[in-house]
This record gives C-alpha cells, sequence and structure tokens, in this order.
C-alpha cells in the first residue's frame, strides 16, 4: 500500500506539474484493476458508457475534460486503468453528482458486454476527489 501512494503522488506531481501555482482546475481520479481477465468487457463498458457520459458532459460544459490512461499491473500498483475526470472550477466540480444524474438518466441504460455487470469485471482500487491542479 505504501509503494501504491509514492506511485499515486509521483503520479499527480507529473500530471499537474511542478510549480507550486494553483489554478482553478479540480480533478477526480479513478484506479480501477480489470477482474478475471475481463479486459474485452472493461474496455466495452468504459469505451460505451464512462467516455459517452463524460463526451456529453463536455458538450455541455458540465466538466473541463476526461482522459483514460493505461498502465501494466503490478503487486505494488494493482490497477491497469487510470480514469480523470476534470472540471474547471469548484463550482463545476460540486455540481457534478447532479449534472451526472442528469445524464445518466438521459443516457438509459448501461452498455454491456456479455450481460456481465460491472462488479463482474472492474473494481475500483483507489479514487482521489477534489485533486487540485498546479499551473
Amino acid at each position: 500500500m505504501k509503494n501504491l501512494r509514492i506511485l499515486i503522488g509521483l503520479l499527480l506531481v507529473g500530471m499537474f506539474g511542478g510549480s507550486a501555482q494553483e489554478n482553478d482546475k479540480i480533478s477526480t481520479l479513478d484506479f480501477v484493476q480489470i477482474l478475471d481477465g475481463n479486459r474485452d468487457e472493461t474496455m466495452f463498458y468504459f469505451e460505451n458508457n464512462w467516455k459517452i457520459l463524460r463526451q456529453m458532459a463536455v458538450e455541455r460544459d458540465y466538466i473541463h475534460s476526461y482522459d483514460v490512461m493505461e498502465t501494466p499491473f503490478s503487486e505494488e500498483a494493482p490497477f491497469e486503468l487510470i480514469l480523470i475526470t476534470t472540471y474547471k472550477d469548484e463550482a463545476q466540480y460540486n455540481l457534478r453528482e447532479s449534472h451526472f444524474r442528469e445524464l445518466i438518466e438521459e443516457r438509459g441504460e448501461l452498455k454491456l458486454l456479455n450481460n456481465k455487470k460491472p462488479n463482474e469485471f472492474r473494481r475500483t482500487i483507489f479514487n482521489k476527489e477534489k485533486v487540485k491542479h498546479w499551473e
């Protein structure tokens, strides 16, 4: 767990720069493990649900941006995906739950591969909310 914290710290510094000056952007990060070799189901889920909702959110100015990063699994860092959602400021961040509820309701049912439910093919190992960016 200590190695995971160090890795996450290094990742955050690398992603958001080395300057101590803050800007208004705020991100959430999810570190996701693929379960039992269900890579196809996991990628399908994020491509056809998570990503679609974020595309809709960008179009409506509910979020600033989003990104998915893939990394090899290791014992020290037991995850394969890092999901990032970035908000332009705290006001946008504070409205995230109501905005995503609206988008989920509009979008309808989850799109799933092989009728597997999300908890069967992926697990969020670590989540970090309200990550502030540096300029």
